[in-house]
């Protein structure tokens, strides 16, 4: 077992340092954990979606910003996009093996903070009832 200095020494052997402003890891982590785009894997790690199945389940997100975002994650290697020669054309949204770890991960975040949110929320009130917020 590795105790987390080990890690974090381990982690110094990486090509790639999201914390350096001109790593690429960063603009990935950008894709991965913006609010579409975490959103967006999360759903479809239940499975493959049309376009508009995928923006229903998306609660909020609008046309424009969900093409957006399955760009860059198509593009991250992140989403395979499926087009089919058909008339309407019919185009699927799957996750990649990749895509299918991250959301995985995303997923574990997302559920504990689901689970934790009574604990949030007392905390918020705590906050605005001490600094006279509304």
């Amino acid at each position: 077992m590795t105790t987390t200095q080990e890690r974090a020494e381990g982690l110094d052997d990486l090509p790639y340092n999201v914390f350096a402003k001109a790593c690429p890891s960063r603009g990935t982590l950008e894709h991965v954990t913006g609010r579409w785009g975490g959103l967006t894997l999360g759903a479809l790690y239940e499975g493959s979606l049309r376009f508009n199945e995928l923006r229903r389940r998306v609660d909020g997100v609008s046309e424009k910003m969900l093409s957006q975002t399955l760009h860059a994650l198509e593009r991250d290697g992140l989403v395979h996009r499926e087009a089919q020669p058909t008339n309407p054309p019919r185009v699927d949204y799957e996750l990649t093996p990749l895509g299918r770890g991250i959301a995985e991960r995303l997923l574990s975040l997302i559920h504990f903070v689901e689970g934790r949110m009574d604990d949030v929320l007392a905390a918020r009130e705590r906050y605005d009832e001490t600094r006279g917020a509304r």
